[in-house]
C-alpha cells in the first residue's frame, strides 16, 4: 500500500516513514503543504497522513482543495491541535480520522490499516482465500494449520492482492502501490516477488491460489489456474 506523509518536522517525517516502511508500506513524504498537494494530485495513494500546521499551505486548505477536486483518498489528520472544534473542523472538511500528537506509532499504524481496509470496502482485519488466512492487524498468515513466515514486503504484496481478491492486478498497479521507486521496465523485481510469495503460500497437494495471467497480471483466489 502507498502512503503519503505530509509533515514539516524532519524528525517526525523520518520517524513516520521508517515506521510505515518497516511494516511494508511504500511511503512518499512532503515537508510542506504545496508539495503535499502536488504529490496527492499526481499519484494514487491509499492513505494520506496530514499535519495541519504546515508551511506554504496549511493542512486544512490542502484537504479542502483535494475534496473540491474530487480526490477521495482517505486522510488521517495528525496534529497537536486537540480541541473539539478543531477536530470537528477537520472531519467536516473531509478528513476520515484524527490523531493528536504525541501519539503511539502502534496506534497510528492501526488507524492507517483501518483506512486502507475501508479503501477496499473491507470491515474485518481477517481475510480468507480458501484455506489461506491473512490477519492484517496481527500481520500473520496461515494456510491450514501451518504458519507462513513473510517479509514485510511479501506481506504487503499478499495483502494488496488479497484486498483485490478475484481481480487481475497488473504489474504497474503493484509497482504504484508497493514500491517507493520506479521499477525499471525490464526489471524482474515484481516477477521475483511473486515467485517467492507463491512458493510460500502454495504448497504441493493444495489448490494453487496465486496465479499468473500472462500478459495481464496476477490473481489471488480459488478456482481454475
Amino acid at each position: 500500500m502507498r502512503i503519503l506523509v505530509v509533515e514539516d518536522s524532519r524528525r517526525l517525517r523520518t520517524y513516520l516513514k521508517a515506521g510505515l516502511v518497516g511494516v511494508g508500506y511504500a511511503v512518499d513524504v512532503a515537508p510542506d503543504g504545496e508539495e503535499g498537494l502536488w504529490l496527492a494530485q499526481s499519484n494514487e495513494y491509499d492513505v494520506i497522513v496530514l499535519d495541519l500546521m504546515l508551511p506554504k499551505l496549511d493542512g486544512l486548505s490542502l484537504l479542502r482543495q483535494l475534496r473540491e477536486e474530487g480526490i477521495g483518498t482517505h486522510v488521517l489528520i495528525l496534529t497537536a491541535k486537540d480541541t473539539i472544534d478543531e477536530r470537528v473542523a477537520g472531519l467536516s472538511d473531509g478528513a476520515d480520522d484524527y490523531l493528536v500528537k504525541p501519539f503511539a506509532l502502534e496506534e497510528l499504524l492501526a488507524r492507517v490499516r483501518a483506512l486502507v481496509r475501508r479503501n477496499y470496502g473491507l470491515k474485518s482485519s481477517r481475510m480468507m482465500i480458501g484455506s489461506l488466512v491473512i490477519e492484517t492487524g496481527k500481520r500473520t498468515v496461515t494456510r491450514g494449520d501451518e504458519s507462513i513466515d513473510l517479509t514485510p514486503r511479501e506481506f504487503a504484496l499478499l495483502e494488496y492482492l488479497a484486498m483485490r481478491k478475484g481481480e487481475v492486478v497488473t504489474r504497474s498497479e503493484i509497482e504504484e502501490h508497493l514500491y517507493d521507486d520506479l521499477v525499471e521496465p525490464m526489471s524482474n523485481v515484481i516477477d521475483s516477488s511473486i515467485y517467492r510469495l507463491r512458493k510460500k503460500i502454495d504448497r504441493p497437494g493444495d489448490p494453487p491460489l496465486l496465479k499468473t495471467r500472462r500478459g495481464m497480471g496476477y490473481l489471488l483466489g480459488e478456482g481454475s489456474s
